[in-house]
């Protein structure tokens, strides 16, 4: 984690749409979406400690409680996509990100919103960050609270 929080959207993913996610439509199937918004949300949640390496070495991680994906444009086999996300809302044991998925000329994709749960298996459940973790997350979410949303029309 940085110690400067970024004032606009989060923007550390790019990828580009690989063959195993195309459909027989000949474009990304809805499962695609589902994986690209996740791994959009895996870099923020890195940014803020709060990925892999912080549950190899606390056991705690976090979950994902909900999610909701708007299907806004197809993408095909070689789009260049980016993400821009905004962290929405956030308390101690639980963070909304918000994230944009754009093909390289611009084009929204699609928007996705999820709901993490900060869980604590040993302690059997949900459960506080640590007062560092939370630092950060705070950090980052008064960073973003005057970003506008990220919604997108539908593509055409």
């Amino acid at each position: 984690m940085t110690d400067v929080a970024p004032a606009a959207p989060f923007e550390g993913y790019r990828t580009e749409i690989s063959g195993d996610w195309i459909d027989y439509n000949g474009h990304l199937n809805d499962a695609g979406y589902a994986v690209l918004l996740s791994a959009a949300n895996e870099v923020v949640l890195a940014y803020l400690g709060l990925s892999q390496d912080y549950r190899a070495a606390t056991g705690r991680a976090l979950y994902t409680a909900e999610s909701h994906i708007r299907y806004l444009a197809e993408a095909r086999r070689g789009d260049p996509i980016e993400a821009a996300s905004l962290l929405v809302g956030a308390d101690a044991k639980r963070l909304r990100l918000q994230t944009l998925l754009r093909r390289g000329d611009g084009t929204p994709i699609a928007t996705g919103e999820y709901v993490y749960l900060h869980v604590d298996p040993a302690a059997g459940g949900v459960t506080v960050m640590p007062a560092q973790r939370w630092a950060a997350v705070s950090a980052l979410l008064s960073a973003h609270r005057g970003c506008p949303p990220l919604h997108a029309e539908r593509g055409r």
